[in-house]
């Protein structure tokens, strides 16, 4: 078994979670209150902002011409592509796209940009990419799922969404990271390997907290006036 295959087996009660969340099953449905989808693209806006950087990280920390082409085909793609799922969102909750950047993150969206970067910093490829992995791997799986349990036509309200990530581009870019990861955990140590999959399923718990951040309207918690 190849060591993303490994992954994916023993995090998948988390993919589950990820599947049946009330957030994600909403996107299939067609339903789901606008606050919550505008409160999601304020914090994914951001978060896509620290994804663009762990793709530079990623370059500093290739060797072949091969993976820096890859990590700087993805920037490009996040800051072309990755706004249309983005403007599908706005166009639903009814406020310009342009008017939900800028804003703070939530703690949950601030707590996986902390994680990701301090694994990062550690300076080993395989451990950024296990960190990052899980974005592009849980919202293919979910595109595919959801295009398969609700075959949503043109007029679904979030169509163009699912639509996205349920496309074969998504897939390229898992399938890259996972043959990356895979060759780099076939050279890494055991306790390299340990860190790997610690990141990967740090990761995998916060993009479920992420869905449910969003349905819940998570904010930081407001000081009280002290006791006199």
């Amino acid at each position: 078994m190849s060591f993303t295959k490994e992954l994916r087996r023993e995090n998948e009660d988390v993919f589950q979670a990820i599947f049946d969340h009330p957030f994600v099953r909403g996107l299939g449905e067609g339903e789901l209150p606008k606050e919550a989808v505008a409160h999601y693209v304020k914090a994914d806006y951001e978060y896509l902002n620290t994804f663009l950087t762990l793709y530079g990280t990623a370059i500093s920390q290739s060797d072949s011409r091969e993976d820096i082409s890859f990590f700087n085909n993805q920037i490009a793609f996040v800051l072309g592509d990755e706004m249309h799922p983005h403007r599908n969102l706005s166009e639903y909750a009814g406020t310009p796209y342009e008017n939900l950047q800028g804003y703070p993150m939530p703690p949950t969206a601030d707590h996986y940009r902390a994680h990701m970067k301090s694994v990062a910093t550690e300076g080993l490829l395989g451990k950024t990419i296990a960190a990052m992995l899980p974005c592009p791997w849980t919202y293919d799986e979910i595109g595919k799922e959801l295009k398969r349990r609700f075959s949503p036509e043109p007029d679904h309200p979030f169509y163009e969404w699912i639509e996205f990530y349920a496309d074969d581009s998504i897939a390229e870019t898992t399938g890259y990271m996972m043959k990356r990861l895979d060759e780099e955990a076939e050279q890494a140590s055991p306790e390299d390997r340990r860190k790997m999959k610690e990141a990967f399923r740090k990761s995998c718990q916060l993009e479920l907290a992420f869905w449910e951040m969003s349905y819940s309207l998570e904010e930081w918690p407001e000081g009280k006036e002290a006791a006199r």
